[in-house]
């Protein structure tokens, strides 16, 4: 099927009765597939479904994720509901679900819009392959992104590598088309009401409620337009902002994102017209987002647990298992490390600068191995994206694409002085180091053992003893990677 907004783009057929599946795509504006589905149907039914194949896998029954979703179809099973539609919500496997579905509501058609993970798209062929065996045919549209797959190429026709020269492509070939948004409501007429039917509750999934309520995390397209509204208000002071972690300088959007209860359409076109330091910056995080997809599209093995640079495919990582469940637990005795690891576990959610110093931190000074990192980081994160995550851990192992140099480790005391000069955001998840001064905080080891007596913060006791020392480990994990540089050099001459 080829994809909308490109010129290669083909006239749809004409259908009596055609289905939209909704997946990471939860809302009912902008939305490539539906757009299409009512544009060529006289009647076009909604559904979601609660995949078990996916549902089963994840190992916290309190996962924040599942809530968010249920709170958000919810959301868009009401709006359907006031334009004529419903959502139909099943709870099963969507490789059976989806088929038998279609063939119940004698549809022409199955519409949906592309996913890009290995997994998603083994699941696509075969939902596909089943409908056409039922005469259903299976239609699929870009979405979730601006550019996808082989839309932004080098003069060679080959995939970039780098991000820069990716971007100025990017920003070269896009414009209103690529940006501009696709008009559900013109054609609202055409959604088809089913028979009743109703949400499965949190426990029927299997899952129990989460803290997700208490956070306050808005879910839903009303809850990513409120989160885009404030921040276009705050945008053109994102380029420095964005780095503090105790100041409300980023968008927050990321979830919204993930489920697509926002338009990347809106919001790249929003960044664009705004034309600011700060809105350009943010656009350029929009266009990461772009290119660790279409790094996941033309290297598929780094799904699969593989480096985007084969030669540190095998580094010999020591993988110590207390300094891993230390790092899990925020008590490393490095606060803004254990602080952004609390951040995590409490709320599911971890400041992008802190990403990268929380992961630079278990790779480059406890010498774990990135994968280790990156799978806590999937179970965790309510915004977890695997191009994303895969993407940004490579990043910081100095394994992927446009990484960190192997040799530039970021140091963990440095970034806390910089970033938490005052230590708000560590006194937030690390209480224990409030009476601390703004110096102390970011290295609470050094204060003298009075001072520690005289404000209940006693090192070893009260809040960990670094569990390694920075400097030390930096020379280890240089050296680990100069070996295995070397060892690939060798390797590659004989």
């Amino acid at each position: 099927m080829s994809s909308p907004k490109s010129s290669s783009f083909r006239e749809l057929p004409s259908y009596h009765v055609s289905l939209v599946w909704f997946r990471r795509d939860l809302r009912d504006y902008d939305h490539a597939a539906l757009y299409y589905a009512l544009k060529t149907s006289k009647q076009v039914y909604c559904c979601f479904v609660f995949d078990n194949d996916i549902l089963d896998a994840l190992p916290d029954k309190e996962d924040r994720r599942v809530e968010f979703i249920l709170e958000s179809v919810s959301e868009l099973k009401k709006a359907l509901l006031l334009q004529g539609g419903d959502l139909i919500v099943l709870h099963g496997s969507a490789l059976i679900e989806i088929p038998k579905l279609a063939q119940s509501l004698s549809v022409e058609a199955v519409f949906t819009n592309h996913d890009y993970e290995p997994v998603a798209l083994s699941r696509d062929r075969q939902v596909a392959t089943t409908l056409n065996q039922h005469g259903i045919t299976f239609h699929h549209f870009k979405d979730q992104v601006i550019f996808e797959k082989d839309e932004v190429l080098n003069n060679a026709g080959k995939p970039y590598g780098v991000f820069t020269p990716y971007k100025n492509a990017w920003l070269k070939k896009v414009d209103d088309f690529y940006l501009s948004a696709y008009p559900c409501d013109k054609y609202k007429q055409h959604y088809a009401m089913p028979a009743a039917s109703h949400l499965p509750s949190l426990a029927s999934l299997g899952f129990k409620p989460s803290n997700l309520t208490t956070l306050r995390i808005p879910t839903g397209m009303q809850g990513g337009l409120t989160l885009f509204d404030d921040f276009k208000q705050r945008m053109a002071q994102y380029k420095d902002a964005r780095n503090f972690p105790a100041v409300k300088g980023v968008s927050y959007l990321s979830v919204h994102l993930r489920f697509g209860t926002v338009s990347i359409r809106h919001l790249a076109r929003e960044a664009m017209h705004q034309a600011s330091i700060g809105s350009q910056t943010w656009l350029s995080e929009l266009i990461w987002r772009d290119f660790y997809f279409q790094i996941l599209h033309h290297n598929p093995q780094v799904a699969k647990g593989h480096t985007f640079k084969p030669e540190f495919n095998n580094i010999p990582f020591p993988n110590d298992k207390q300094l891993f469940k230390a790092w899990c637990e925020g008590k490393t005795g490095y606060p803004l490390v254990d602080a952004a690891m609390r951040q995590i576990n409490s709320t599911g959610y971890m400041h992008n600068r802190l990403r990268m110093v929380a992961a630079s931190f278990l790779v480059k000074d406890l010498l774990i191995d990135w994968r280790w990192g990156e799978q806590y980081f999937e179970e965790k994160l309510i915004d977890f994206d695997f191009s994303a995550n895969n993407g940004g851990w490579q990043w910081a192992a100095s394994t992927g694409c446009d990484a960190q140099p192997w040799f530039r480790i970021f140091n963990p005391v440095t970034q806390s002085d910089r970033f938490d000069p005052h230590g708000k955001f560590i006194r937030k998840y690390v209480p224990e180091l409030k009476e601390c001064d703004d110096k102390e905080i970011h290295a609470p080891w050094l204060i003298p053992p009075l001072r520690q007596q005289s404000i209940n913060m006693v090192i070893g006791k009260d809040y960990p003893t670094p569990i390694v020392d920075h400097a030390s480990q930096r020379l280890l994990a240089l050296d680990l990677y100069k070996q295995q540089s070397k060892s690939t050099i060798t390797e590659s001459d004989s």
